[in-house]
């Protein structure tokens, strides 16, 4: 257990800093912004899609150890 909350902790610092550096996370082609007045529905399908796959190849990964 403790391995793998410090391989979830590292993860989210790497994404962190790739936000930091200005990679677009959050604001792929595939992710729906939808404003109406001062209505505002953000809806992150491409950021979703590619998280789903990195967090299974990741755990994946651990489960073979």
């Amino acid at each position: 257990m403790g391995r793998t909350l410090i391989v979830v902790g590292l993860l989210v610092a790497g994404v962190g800093l790739l936000m930091t550096i200005g990679l677009p996370i959050g604001r792929l082609p595939g992710d729906f912004t939808i404003r109406r007045g001062n209505f505002t529905f953000y809806f992150p399908l491409a950021s979703s899609i590619i998280a789903s796959i990195v967090l299974t190849l990741v755990m994946m990964l651990i489960g073979r150890r």
